[in-house]
């Protein structure tokens, strides 16, 4: 008796009507088959044997045709759907990128604002991409080609789409919005100083600045850019296409094309960064262009270019960055090389700007604008850091910044030499201000509001010339740069006063200008900086001027006015309207010649005096009040002793030209910088 052969236990399991387990054989047979690796015919021959085995397994050669029919079915339905977007909707496709209407929806614009087709041709996509995962294990190098055919007909379809999304929903950069936003800082003199442009500080050699050459004049000023508020935010794109650029991202991804994706991508942001700072009006310009700019254009370039900086970094990088993390959110390595990429040509046209104004001619009106610059870029590097992850644009910046603090410091000290070196050997006609002392004190003002970067920028530089001065150990840098220039200034003001032969002017014109210094710097932080001892010394100096012109300028009157200027006065200290011991000694004749010479020397004076200038009301008041407490009550003593013994004689009103009220009177002309000739008030037969 033949011997009964039992099926194992799983096929006999599925016997009869048990179809789950028929299948399982099936699958089995075939993934045995498969793992082997073999040519296809090979496979082929091997499942007829396996059906040999099990009657179950005698359908496995239709089960395999009827597998190969379903992924060809598969293949040519995505096909067709693909290929209808590539023909039979192209002329709808270009018809709607060139339609004036911005829709933001990128598949309505292929598809005539139809969704349902948008998401026919991403399943089709998806079922591409899952075909050639099925047959990555299949010898059907036919299929496949087929496969990688419509994929790349579908990816190049979706990068088109990409990039005509992108163009179509990019948001103008609305400048003005941004600008209004700014809080502007506007640094100006309270006391509305209109300043001369000093020839020998380079500001107008070249016929820069507002006037036309040497010694015009202008209000002097400088507008410092705002900041930017941390909320301040923009839409760089549509945000209703955020959402498909993103799902088209992902699909193009996912298909291997990240690498096309990403350089669509840049390429069309890149594009339309360079268009926003067109906007910002940061011009294109190589280091030789920048050069030859003439101060005031470059002067409105780098306020734009500080502008541009902050709005740039703050706001177009930042939505940048944003755009890219929700854009490729599924892909780490697209952020970032997509965000480098994307904003590496806008940064380094800035940075380039910057590069060419640090390494630029070195003059004093440049000085503000350039800590204004570096204040700008210092302000926004560690966020630039931050965002950007390519070393050679962080390390450019970091290069740029400090190109820009060298300049800085350097042209701090072409400001200091020229204060120093200055000679300019023409005085002021009258005695007043000087224009360089002008210049140079509100140019002093305006540097204190960047106390805070000179200070850190000067911090470790060696400082001679000030071992003489006390206190100076526990000044701040820059406290001590004021102190050593202010002290420049003053020698340099002891040299031009020599330049007039007049003695009493010579003291004026001290004195008006010291306390032009002093008031600028008690009216401002500069008071801080050099301190209330440096104020109260230098107002000690100004009286010490003020004695230096009564001595200069009024011992002849007062000379006149002494009894011993008749010749003849006594041993004793000398007086003003003492009688002779002699009767004779006072004849009418030299008194009427005292008075005569009093007259002359006062009529001088005041023809002199009345064009000298003292600016400031204080000090001209100041002034006048020491020469009427000097002059006029001596004068006041002389004619009340002698205008008896020339009343009612011959030609007296020759004489006694002038009483003391008149004299009085006559002193408010004085300083004013309008010359004037006096015309007797008083005439006696």
């Amino acid at each position: 008796m033949a011997a009964t052969t039992t099926p194992p236990a799983s096929i006999s399991a599925g016997a009869g009507s048990n179809g789950g387990a028929e299948d399982r054989v099936l699958a089995t047979a075939q993934q045995i088959v498969k793992s082997l690796n073999t040519p296809k015919e090979v496979r082929e021959d091997m499942m007829l044997i396996f059906s040999s085995f099990d009657n179950r397994l005698s359908n496995i050669k239709t089960v395999m045709t009827d597998q190969n029919d379903a992924l060809l079915a598969r293949l040519e339905a995505a096909e067709t759907v693909i290929n209808r977007w590539d023909g039979g909707n192209d002329s709808s496709r270009h018809s709607s990128s060139s339609s004036g209407n911005h829709r933001s929806s990128s598949f309505s614009l292929s598809f005539d604002g139809s969704h349902e087709e948008a998401t026919e041709f991403l399943s089709a996509v998806d079922e591409i991409i899952s075909l050639l995962v099925d047959l990555s294990s299949e010898n059907k190098p036919d299929m496949v080609d087929r496969a990688d055919s419509a994929l790349q007909m579908a990816m190049s379809l979706l990068e088109d789409e990409f990039r005509r999304i992108l163009i179509r929903n990019t948001v103008p950069l609305d400048a003005e919005r941004l600008y209004g936003s700014m809080r502007r800082v506007t640094l100006s003199f309270a006391d509305g100083d209109v300043v001369e442009d000093f020839e020998n500080f380079g500001l107008v050699a070249n016929g820069d600045g507002d006037g036309s050459g040497s010694g015009s004049r202008r209000r002097l000023f400088h507008e410092r850019g705002g900041s930017i508020g941390c909320d301040l935010w923009v839409d760089l794109i549509n945000p209703t296409a955020v959402e498909d650029l993103k799902e088209i991202a992902e699909k193009m991804i996912q298909a291997g094309y990240e690498k096309e994706c990403v350089q669509v991508y840049s390429m069309v942001r890149r594009d339309a960064l360079d268009d926003c700072l067109m906007i910002l009006h940061v011009e294109k310009l190589s280091i030789e262009e920048v050069q030859k700019i003439d101060w005031k254009s470059m002067d409105e370039k780098m306020k734009k270019w500080i502008q541009a900086i902050k709005i740039t970094v703050r706001v177009l990088l930042a939505g940048e960055k944003k755009l890219c993390d929700e854009i490729f959110n599924g892909s780490e390595s697209s952020k970032e090389v997509c965000f480098n990429e994307t904003t590496k040509s806008c940064v380094m046209q800035l940075l380039n700007f910057g590069e060419a104004v640090a390494i630029g001619r070195r003059s004093s009106e440049k000085l503000f604008r350039i800590l204004d610059m570096y204040d700008a870029l210092a302000n926004v590097s560690q966020t630039l850091e931050v965002m950007v992850t390519d070393d050679f644009v962080c390390n450019e910046a970091k290069g740029v910044l400090e190109a820009l603090g060298d300049a800085a410091r350097g042209t701090f000290v072409e400001f200091e030499n020229n204060v120093r070196y200055e000679t300019s050997k023409k005085p002021t006609t009258n005695g007043e201000v000087h224009p360089m002392i002008r210049y140079v004190m509100n140019y002093l003002k305006l540097i204190v509001d960047y106390a805070a970067t000179l200070n850190s920028l000067m911090e470790n530089e060696e400082l001679d010339g000030l071992s003489r001065y006390d206190g100076t150990e526990e000044m701040s840098p820059l406290a001590k740069r004021m102190l050593r220039l202010i002290t420049c200034l003053e020698s340099n003001l002891e040299e031009k006063s020599k330049l007039y032969e007049d003695g009493g002017l010579q003291y004026v014109f001290l004195m008006n200008n010291i306390y032009y210094i002093v008031q600028k710097v008690k009216d401002s932080e500069l008071g801080k900086l050099l301190g209330d001892d440096w104020v109260r010394k230098r107002r000690g100096q100004i009286r010490q001027y003020a004695t230096g012109y009564l001595r200069a300028s009024w011992s002849k009157v007062l000379a006149a006015l002494r009894d011993e200027s008749m010749g003849g006065g006594s041993s004793g200290s000398p007086s003003y309207g003492q009688r002779s011991n002699s009767s004779s000694s006072a004849s009418k004749m030299a008194l009427k010649e005292r008075f005569k010479g009093f007259n002359a020397s006062f009529e001088e004076l005041y023809r002199l005096q009345t064009a000298w200038k003292v600016p400031d009301p204080q000090l001209r008041e100041e002034l006048r009040i020491s020469i009427q407490e000097k002059v006029i009550p001596a004068y006041r003593d002389f004619f009340g002793r002698n205008k008896s013994q020339l009343e009612g004689g011959r030609h007296a009103g020759k004489y006694i030209k002038y009483t003391p009220d008149d004299l009085d009177s006559y002193l408010p002309d004085l300083f004013e910088g309008n010359q004037m000739v006096i015309h007797p008030r008083r005439k006696s037969s």
